[in-house]
């Protein structure tokens, strides 16, 4: 028997990406089957972030200027950090932060 995991693809748009070895898409098995946003937003700091974490995560949730879309709808109407995600979930995480 295999354990449960949540199979997750988790996007990263406006920039974002650099910040995640210039990798816009990740498919990923996350372990068990109980998980938010938040707890998805820790995750990815600890495993795929590979540079320059206070350009995406501040405290418990994404810093300001990060737009956060789950399944093409934004996370501000599903509860945010509260979101409990579901198997096959699209997550898309956009920069609207730009240099100049």
């Amino acid at each position: 028997m295999t354990a449960a995991v949540l199979p997750l693809t988790i996007e990263f748009g406006g920039g974002a990406e650099l910040l995640f070895e210039g990798k816009k898409r990740h498919e990923v098995d996350l372990p068990g089957v109980e998980w938010t946003l938040r707890q998805l937003l820790h995750w990815l700091r600890d495993n795929l972030l590979t540079e320059r974490p206070e350009l995406f995560i501040q405290d418990d949730t994404v810093r300001p200027g990060i737009l956060v879309l789950v399944n093409d709808a934004d996370w501000e109407l599903l509860g945010e950090g509260d979101y409990k995600l579901n198997p096959r979930d699209r997550v898309l995480f956009i920069s609207t932060l730009h240099g100049g």
